[in-house]
């Protein structure tokens, strides 16, 4: 296994714009502490967003998971360029002459896969503490350590759309094309969804909740109706905002399913591709 990162990484270290990316990655996601600085004050009305509760433990932990996981996108780009890269400067066959077989080949992108989620969720762990010892109203440790299973959705949702980034790489060879493909699923899960609506309201999600990407939503819900703030102005207006938050295992059940599909798939393509 480390011999296969260490391979990885040293074509990540070597590559600027992967470099770029990842550090692009990192700024974004440190700036969700920015949001602690966004303050409105006009006339007699005076806004601060911190004291909203949005760095409360344990409500960081939903709220910076889901903010964060915006920008995933820019480790996607390292994936599928990743990828692109093997086929256009032939590292791959190199690789494989070298006596590195296609099931060790996509090993040693799944594992970079898994080490970019882990760092991702390390530092969103990191960023998250800080904050919320800042700001929250509440340090008690057995608070703080409350909803930590957010930390683990966010990792398995990661693992799992990197590794859909990673079988798109491998498919169309392409980081461009592969970044397109992604966005035309993306697309004909919506229309799916908007379909199944027209067709049976009342089954929606249990019936979008098996497709890969509608399920890596699911993990993590929108966290801003949970906000006693928004619930007060809802009930003001005769809405009902309650609903389950948490983490559901049935959810990562799908999601780490998809993930063994397209990793499987990935192997698939390459052991039948004449390289």
């Amino acid at each position: 296994m480390l011999r296969l990162l260490n391979i990885e990484i040293h074509k990540l270290k070597y590559n600027r714009a992967s470099r770029i990316l990842i550090l692009i990655y990192f700024i974004l996601l440190t700036s969700i502490a920015l949001i602690a600085a966004v303050k409105f004050d006009i006339g007699p009305i005076k806004f601060h967003l911190a004291e909203q509760g949005i760095f409360n433990f344990p409500y960081i932990w939903h709220f910076n998971t889901f903010m964060a996981s915006f920008f995933k996108f820019f480790l996607l780009l390292v994936i599928v360029s990743m990828m692109a890269n093997e086929y256009s400067n032939k590292t791959l066959k190199q690789n494989l002459i070298d006596g590195l077989s296609k099931k060790e080949f996509v090993l040693s992108k799944f594992y970079t896969v898994i080490l970019l989620a882990l760092i991702s969720t390390i530092f969103v762990f990191i960023v998250s503490l800080i904050l919320g010892y800042i700001y929250s109203d509440f340090t008690e440790f057995s608070i703080v350590t409350t909803n930590l299973e957010y930390l683990l959705a966010f990792f398995v949702k990661l693992v799992a759309f990197f590794s859909f980034g990673l079988f798109l790489g491998v498919l169309v060879k392409r980081s461009a094309f592969a970044v397109g493909a992604l966005l035309i699923w993306a697309m004909f899960e919506s229309f799916v969804k908007g379909m199944v609506y027209w067709k049976t309201e009342d089954n929606v999600e249990r019936i979008m909740q098996f497709f890969p990407l509608e399920a890596m939503s699911n993990l993590i819900k929108e966290p801003f109706t949970r906000l006693s703030a928004v619930k007060t102005v809802a009930k003001q207006v005769g809405e009902n905002l309650s609903k389950d938050f948490s983490v559901q295992p049935l959810d990562i059940l799908i999601v780490i399913i998809w993930t063994i599909i397209f990793i499987y798939l990935s192997y698939v393509l390459l052991k039948k591709r004449d390289l």
